[in-house]
């Protein structure tokens, strides 16, 4: 059975959700829905549908669920194109979870024209009543938890891997060089925000646009898949789960620099100090479980110092290239100055002399 094109909410229609359900394996003929955005992302859209069946043809079918498309701005549009983030989460979902051991949504069904990757859908699992996690207001050391204990599930599996370097699409994006990116946009994210920066957080960017080529051309020695953009944002909390893992563009990267990016971004300093060790020590300890033994804790702690800059470089570069928004502004600052922090208290400018 064929599903038709569908790449906006717009298009979407009891038929096209009948037709969509049945390659899912329901039988079922949808007579009417509703819709309600829902979600904070900035380069897609998330749309949950309640479904009105018709009687005798509900029996075990959703009776919601969520469809991602791309964002209806123009700008964050291009840069979902340009990031590669629409293919790379299509993609993930298609050929690279199932080979993983972490918490997703169930996926119903999926498509995209590689020609023209905005045009694409992805329709999920409902994970209703879970509450995703928020960015500005942080978490505590119990969430935080759960996000490194699934950390290890991502990073385990395939660590080391040398069929990962074999995979196109999660390579960057040959129309992206993130040391050109950065030191284009970094003068603008300061004139744009220097007034809500403190001094050591501004001479900070500073010093790592300095070094920025040498942090960004290091090569990896522990690689595996990363999600790269692993933030409060991007989990849902309850639910069907204890912690859902969504919002992906993967690439290779670090399991530590996950993790890093994740401490950085979604806990201020006193709450991060008081816990970071011990969750990272939990963290290092679950990579054995996937046959990691030439690994040690001082490697993943110089690792995680080492990319405590994840959430500063993503801020920068991410502010200034989607849609400016009041909640997109203040989450920016939020994770420049937590992430500046961290580098500052970790004193990870010295592990790239």
């Amino acid at each position: 059975m064929t599903v038709p094109d569908c790449y906006s909410p717009n298009d979407v229609s009891p038929q096209w959700l009948s037709t969509m359900l049945a390659t899912a394996g329901f039988d079922t003929r949808v007579e009417g829905f509703s819709m309600q955005p829902i979600g904070t992302g900035q380069i897609g859209q998330n749309i949950r549908f309640t479904l009105q069946y018709a009687p005798g043809y509900d029996d075990g079918a959703p009776l919601t669920l969520v469809c991602k498309f791309a964002s209806d701005d123009p700008v964050s549009r291009a840069t979902g194109i340009a990031v590669n983030d629409y293919l790379k989460e299509v993609l993930f979902y298609q050929q690279l979870a199932s080979t993983l051991d972490v918490t997703l949504p169930q996926i119903y069904f999926s498509a995209i024209e590689l020609a023209q990757p905005d045009n694409f859908v992805l329709v999920m699992q409902d994970l209703s009543p879970a509450v995703q996690g928020d960015q500005l207001a942080g978490c505590d050391s119990d969430r935080a938890a759960l996000a490194l204990s699934e950390l290890a599930g991502i990073a385990g599996p395939r660590w080391c891997d040398p069929a990962l370097k074999t995979i196109d699409w999660l390579a960057p994006s040959a129309n992206t060089d993130a040391a050109a990116l950065w030191n284009s946009l970094m003068p603008g994210f300061i004139e744009r925000y220097q007034a809500q920066l403190a001094p050591e957080h501004l001479n900070l960017i500073q010093e790592l646009g300095h070094n920025f080529s040498r942090y960004h051309q290091r090569e990896l020695e522990h690689f595996t898949v990363a999600h790269i953009d692993y933030r409060l944002d991007n989990m849902m909390f309850g639910g069907p789960n204890a912690i859902t893992i969504v919002d992906w563009a993967p690439g290779i990267g670090s399991g530590a620099g996950d993790a890093a990016y994740f401490m950085s971004t979604g806990m201020d300093s006193p709450q991060r100090g008081a816990c970071e060790r011990a969750l990272l020590t939990d963290y290092h300890l679950r990579l054995k479980n996937y046959g990691i033994d030439n690994y040690s804790f001082d490697d993943c702690w110089r690792d995680y110092r080492s990319r405590s800059f994840g959430g500063l470089i993503m801020a920068v570069i991410a502010s200034m290239i989607v849609e400016q928004t009041e909640r997109g502004d203040a989450m920016f600052m939020t994770m420049t100055r937590r992430s500046a922090a961290m580098a500052i208290e970790l004193e990870a400018l010295s592990l790239l002399a």
